[in-house]
């Protein structure tokens, strides 16, 4: 079993790359503007929406810091 910083944990997620992006695209959102809505009020929306928008937060905050090093 891999540590649990292990860099290698996003491809063991099992995601389907795209799926979030193309939920917000369908209402004429950005993916950042639908995981702000998603995250204000995750009870209109299902599990796996609301856990794609965090895991969206998760990448994007890691990705940031990277940047500011």
């Amino acid at each position: 079993m891999a540590a649990k910083n292990s860099k290698d944990w996003v491809q063991k997620a099992g995601i389907k790359k795209g799926a979030f992006t193309e939920k917000a695209k369908k209402r004429g959102l950005t993916a950042a503007q639908f995981q702000a809505k998603v995250l204000k009020d995750p009870t209109k929306f299902d599990s796996t929406t609301v856990k794609q928008a965090n895991l969206r937060k998760t990448l994007v905050s890691k990705k940031m810091k990277g940047k500011r090093k």
